[in-house]
């Protein structure tokens, strides 16, 4: 029953609904609200199933499949393979196979369930075959499966060839695009640092403010005010993502959601990997929102080696299109462009200039004998260069401390409520149990605050107390 509600919940759209009621109730509390100060962080979550290598995946989602394919139509099956000789390749999972030692029979092994793929999908999709068999999940995830892991050639003899697909040679399907078990078809495989993993990511928003509401009254009522301890961090929104989704892109999504619960911050603490310059001036444009982060410095030669003269060395007139460099000498060509669907300037000095220059071993290498900036736009170049001056600041970096406060967050939350490991299969589902996390979390933290025992505080076991009395 539990299983078919939470699979209710999801197919209505409601995995959000109870975080969003108890929210607004705290909201009503005086306990969450619109400004003040957030932070942000993610970490990665497990999937629920094996993690295969890409021979053991060929081979299970061929298995799959076809089990899929028994249990739907055990006739059709009868009638268009060999029953015995398949049973005894895929009568059991796969990944409990012990893969053969030698690398020529595991590359044979790899292209014999290429083969067996390939005519298990001709033979669904053979004029005979009743048409509802295509739209099986199972046969959908192999067909995507067989087009990632494989190519299909004709030889010269009209003979078709079935090989797996190389990386160089053929290509591959984007990480975010390239499945990694059959059983669950949002798993991803994505890197961060040191961890390697085959899952999810959760983002995690809390209140880091400290306030001082007044004393809570008989109704329960905690208005600002002098008397009252700091209200407690409580989680204001979760999202979850496929593993190979980047930080940065789920920003504005967190913004998004924020504001329609009325809960966005004024500043927002978050680290490097969520910050660009244009989400620094698109977030305070859209939803007046300050990014408190640090961002990466100038990535030019001289600016990654902090030796000769950086983007930020050059006098920028953005009205008179020109640039002027420290030795003084002007650009020559000004050149709005497109870099990547991004609005950049190409801003080119003269090699007839640069060669003479006797700075020129500190500003350019270049063969062409020049200096060339790229640009961005006046008010992103402006925003960023304002970014970086301020992070070098103690007060910046005073202030910026606030946003270590997540990482205590996410250990209660992995810790406490078991997120690490998913639960479920699908994106949407391990999303709902992430969502009843965060409300769990935030009981948690409610009824440590209202019975004055906060979280943070080092409580004594019984058994040091006793040693403690003893040693007295």
């Amino acid at each position: 029953m539990l299983s078919e509600f939470r699979s209710r919940v999801v197919a209505h759209g409601l995995e959000e609904k109870v975080l969003d009621l108890l929210l607004a109730r705290l909201v009503e509390q005086w306990l969450v609200g619109a400004g003040g100060k957030q932070r942000t962080d993610s970490t990665h979550v497990i999937s629920a199933v094996r993690d295969l290598s890409q021979l053991d995946l060929a081979g299970e989602t061929v298995r799959a499949a076809l089990e899929a394919l028994v249990c739907a139509a055990p006739h059709w099956v009868e009638q268009v393979i060999d029953v015995p000789s398949w049973t005894r390749r895929y009568g059991d999972r796969v990944p409990g196979w012990h893969a053969p030692a030698s690398k020529v029979k595991r590359a044979r092994l790899a292209v014999d369930y290429g083969q067996d793929g390939f005519a298990l999908l001709a033979a669904v999709h053979a004029p005979p075959s009743p048409t509802w068999l295509r739209d099986l999940p199972a046969v959908q995830v192999l067909r995507c499966v067989l087009v990632q892991s494989y190519t299909r050639t004709l030889s010269g003899g009209g003979r078709e060839v079935v090989k797996r697909r190389e990386a160089k040679a053929d290509g591959l399907p984007p990480g975010q695009r390239r499945l990694t078990s059959p059983y669950d078809t949002d798993a991803r495989r994505s890197v961060k640092g040191d961890t390697l993993w085959n899952g999810c990511k959760i983002h995690i928003s809390e209140t880091c403010q400290a306030t001082e509401p007044a004393a809570s009254g008989n109704n329960g009522d905690a208005r600002p005010g002098p008397h009252r301890p700091t209200r407690p961090n409580l989680v204001t929104n979760v999202t979850t993502t496929d593993a190979a989704v980047a930080d940065n892109a789920m920003l504005d999504t967190v913004h998004q959601v924020l504001q329609r619960r009325g809960l966005l911050p004024g500043e927002h603490y978050l680290d490097s990997g969520y910050a660009s310059a244009e989400l620094i001036v698109g977030s305070l444009k859209r939803f007046g929102v300050v990014l408190v982060t640090p961002m990466l410095s100038d990535q030019t030669r001289q600016g990654r080696a902090k030796e000769g003269f950086a983007t930020h060395d050059f006098r920028i007139d953005w009205q008179g299109r020109e640039v002027v460099c420290p030795a003084g000498q002007t650009s020559t060509t000004w050149s709005p462009c497109l870099q990547g669907g991004v609005a950049k300037t190409v801003v080119v000095f003269s090699p007839t200039v640069c060669g003479s220059c006797p700075l020129r071993s500190k500003c350019t290498t270049s063969k062409l004998g020049r200096r060339q900036l790229t640009l961005q736009p006046q008010e992103t170049h402006e925003a960023l260069k304002g970014a970086r001056a301020r992070q070098e600041t103690e007060e910046w970096k005073h202030d910026y401390a606030l946003r270590a406060g997540v990482e205590g967050t996410i250990h209660q939350v992995t810790t406490v409520t078991g997120v690490r490991r998913a639960r479920y299969h699908g994106l949407r589902k391990t999303h709902l149990d992430h969502v009843y996390s965060a409300v769990a979390l935030n009981l948690i933290r409610l009824d440590a605050w209202w019975n004055g025992h906060p979280l943070d505080q080092t409580r004594t076991s019984h058994l040091a107390r006793l040693n403690l009395s003893l040693v007295a």
